[in-house]
């Protein structure tokens, strides 16, 4: 099936794996890759050698192309741009909007340029800047989030702008695939259904617990660094909704402390990149300490399996995703899906 999005990047078919923190690393993404979708390597939780070394080793697993998540707003990103053009990298994806500079750098060298949005005025301003193409996530994606469904974002952010667009928010399935595309969409992108694969380095039991989920336990909350996040509920959620301040500062507390201790970092550099995450909210304390370790919160279910301690950012599509493909049988099954999808739709004409 050529889109935009197979013609820019080069993959075989238009779904895209997303960079998520803990969970897309080599083995993911290279999976992911040699099934003929668009693997998206994490490198936020990335030391930049570690980033060069997991970049080496996707491209020892697969010859197919793939993609590096960064973080617009490191301090650093400079540097793990650079790594990405050395290493030939064909995909540089954002979760933050990308200055100009940035954009123009990785252009330059000849990298596909795609930033993830929330709203029609950032897709326009990105792609006023040069990126090659955008993935707008609805609300019913995982993780950090907006209110706008994306069923309703998705056709606004088409026409507003001139670039291939991906669809991300809800994704699972052949179905939903073709649905993108007939709202002008270039492809889709899906987190937790990548998740939830054998591929996926995950946990098992981490696996079983979104497997066990209804589409009811997938749960927005601000409780956790003050921000919109959709998420499983869990004991950590619902000890820090119930909580008043001086006991979600307490719970906060003594989270921050184990996390601190496995992270490295000390008091002062948690609160003080607490603070450098507010982006002018009014956070309560217990948010500025959570929000600094929420890296670490991941980490804490995504690889150490303490569903107890950690967050588990989560799609609603947890609600309906019931099995453990591999990658390669994931994505067949979609381009299956999608062409008696579309076969079904034609011959009701």
């Amino acid at each position: 099936m050529e889109t935009a999005l197979t013609r820019l990047t080069g993959v075989r078919h238009p779904i895209v794996q997303t960079g998520m923190g803990w969970v897309a690393g080599p083995r993911l993404v290279s999976a992911t890759a040699n099934a003929g979708a668009l693997g998206i390597l994490a490198s936020a939780t990335m030391t930049p050698d570690r980033l060069r070394a997991a970049v080496r080793e996707v491209r020892a697993r697969t010859d197919a192309p793939f993609g590096v998540n960064l973080r617009a707003d490191a301090a650093d990103a400079g540097d793990r741009v650079r790594i990405l053009i050395e290493e030939g990298v064909r995909v540089a994806s954002f979760a933050l909007a990308p200055s100009r500079e940035l954009i123009g750098e990785l252009k330059e060298a000849g990298v596909v340029v795609i930033p993830t949005v929330g709203a029609r005025r950032h897709a326009e301003k990105v792609a006023g800047w040069g990126a090659d193409a955008v993935l707008v996530q609805g609300t019913e994606g995982g993780g950090h989030t907006g209110e706008v469904a994306t069923t309703v974002l998705l056709p606004q952010v088409v026409d507003a702008v001139d670039i291939p667009v991906v669809a991300a928010g809800g994704f699972f399935d052949g179905r939903g695939l073709v649905a993108a595309l007939a709202y002008g969409a270039a492809g889709v992108a899906m987190g937790t259904r990548f998740l939830l694969t054998s591929d996926s380095t995950v946990p098992e039991a981490v696996k079983a617990r979104y497997l066990e989920a209804t589409v009811r336990d997938v749960t927005v909350t601000r409780a956790v660094d003050g921000l919109p996040h959709r998420m499983l509920r869990t004991e950590l959620v619902d000890a820090l909704e119930n909580s008043g301040r001086v006991r979600a500062l307490f719970h906060a507390t003594r989270r921050a402390s184990r996390f601190r201790r496995l992270s490295g970092l000390t008091w002062r550099r948690m609160v003080r990149d607490g603070l450098a995450l507010r982006h002018g909210k009014d956070l309560t304390w217990s948010q500025v300490l959570l929000a600094a370790n929420t890296p670490m919160l991941l980490k804490a279910s995504m690889v150490d399996g303490r569903t107890d301690l950690g967050v588990m950012a989560s799609g609603q599509v947890a609600g309906v995703i019931d099995d453990l493909p591999s990658c390669a049988e994931l994505v067949e099954r979609i381009m299956k899906e999608a062409e008696d999808t579309r076969r079904r739709l034609t011959a009701s004409r």
